[in-house]
């Protein structure tokens, strides 16, 4: 038995080169796409900002069925219209992801008039740009719930079918802030953070579901109206991402299985710097581009 555990720590290192050699040598392989011509995809907060883009390209490249969900009745009608008439069957209901009870009972309702989902993107979020002791308690609250509480209730709610088909996939939109938080969005990125430990951990528990994939992103600060007013403090090196890039790449991602996806890839090294760097050199990098008052200016809706 010993012998055994210690052939198994010699070969460790190994099999993990050789893992990382493989996923290196593949990266630089063209991806094959799956179709979706057979999916029927649901994004929450699909009515504007990234949802709607999502929403439109998931159409655009040939999925069966796109459903809307969200809070403002208008905005989903708006949307599921402009989708109809590109060619896309396009349904939309009212729902409020914060809201569990609710969330089961669209979900029985999605089931019952349209069919069973097999991409579920979990897009539904707000933020209120304030520090914690600006913050009003509900909207701390509300912040969690949507952002973070939501993606367990819709994610119940749809993928006990999925395994039971052995096809589906759920995505996440969450934020590189998840990551690397700023000041003034402390609801936003803590709420970011626990969505991406979510993820994470949903990611790795459905290695062993053959069908069933998940896909996370983490996208740079991106062009909607619900971060109008954020300001870095070199929007030439870091310009925001425009929303339908954001929804092309998201969907590209779903159709090649891909895990986790940082727009743009230059977020990468930010992660990894802040692997190793001391803190003090992160403040000093956070003060020179900005980071500390970029929500100063912040009137972004919620």
């Amino acid at each position: 038995m010993e012998m055994k555990s210690a052939c198994r720590m010699f070969f460790f290192p190994i099999q993990m080169l050789f893992h990382i050699a493989k996923a290196s040598f593949l990266s630089l392989l063209p991806s094959r796409k799956k179709d979706l011509t057979k999916e029927v995809v649901l994004v929450t907060g699909g009515g504007r900002g990234i949802g709607r883009h999502l929403a439109k390209e998931f159409a655009k490249q040939g999925a069966r069925k796109v459903i809307l969900w969200g809070r403002t009745e208008k905005c989903l009608k708006e949307t599921a219209d402009e989708i109809s008439l590109s060619g896309t069957e396009c349904h939309y209901f009212v729902c409020d992801v914060a809201n569990r009870e609710e969330v089961y009972r669209q979900a029985k309702v999605v089931r019952e008039k349209v069919g069973d989902v097999t991409i579920l993107v979990n897009n539904a979020a707000v933020v209120h740009g304030k520090s914690l002791m600006d913050s009003d308690d509900d909207a701390l609250l509300k912040s969690q719930h949507i952002n973070t509480l939501g993606q367990f209730w819709t994610t119940k709610a749809f993928l006990p079918r999925m395994l039971d088909l052995q096809h589906g996939h759920v995505v996440c939109i969450n934020s590189i802030l998840s990551q690397s938080p700023i000041p003034g969005a402390i609801d936003y990125c803590t709420s970011k953070a626990s969505s991406l430990a979510f993820m994470e951990s949903l990611t790795l528990g459905l290695l062993d579901c053959p069908g069933v994939g998940c896909t996370t992103v983490l996208p740079f600060h991106t062009n909607t109206e619900m971060f109008q007013g954020m300001r870095v403090r070199f929007p030439q090196l870091f310009p925001p991402l425009k929303p339908e890039v954001v929804a092309q790449r998201t969907v590209d991602a779903v159709r090649t299985d891909k895990a986790f996806l940082y727009l743009p890839w230059t977020m990468h090294a930010l992660v990894i710097l802040k692997s190793f760097m001391p803190q003090v050199a992160l403040e000093e990098i956070h003060k020179f581009t900005g980071c500390y008052t970029c929500m100063n200016t912040f009137k972004g809706r919620t």
